[in-house]
Parts: structure tokens; C-alpha cells; sequence
């Protein structure tokens, strides 16, 4: 239990960190990307951007697994 609570703070880490990241590149102005302004707080939930990562990476997974 303690393990995946570690590592789910790394990723809740990981995911903070990178969110600047993802602006730089362009991924969280996609169509279906919210930014709530909520009593003096950005909140930033990058729906469509998580789904386009997704494909990406499940394809490059699939593409490694494909050539060994």
C-alpha cells in the first residue's frame, strides 16, 4: 500500500512539474483543454491533450513491442 502511494505522489509530482512543459509545446491550448480561475487559483485540466499523449505513447509502445 505504501508503494503506490509513493508512487502516486511521484507521478502527481512528475505531472506538476511538466505542466509548464506542456504549454511551451502547445498541448494544452488543444480544443477540449480547461482553465478555471476558482477563488484566485489556476487550475489547469488538460483533457484533450492527455487523450492525444495517450494514443502517442500507446503507439510507440506498440510500435517497440511490434520490432522486438
Amino acid at each position: 500500500m505504501i508503494r503506490w502511494m509513493l508512487l502516486m505522489f511521484i507521478l502527481l509530482v512528475l505531472v506538476n512539474s511538466a505542466t509548464g512543459w506542456v504549454r511551451k509545446i502547445g498541448l494544452g491550448r488543444l480544443p477540449g483543454d480547461f482553465t478555471l480561475r476558482l477563488l484566485g487559483r489556476e487550475v489547469f485540466l488538460p483533457c484533450a491533450s492527455a487523450v492525444l499523449l495517450t494514443v502517442g505513447l500507446m503507439s510507440l509502445v506498440k510500435l517497440v513491442a511490434w520490432l522486438f
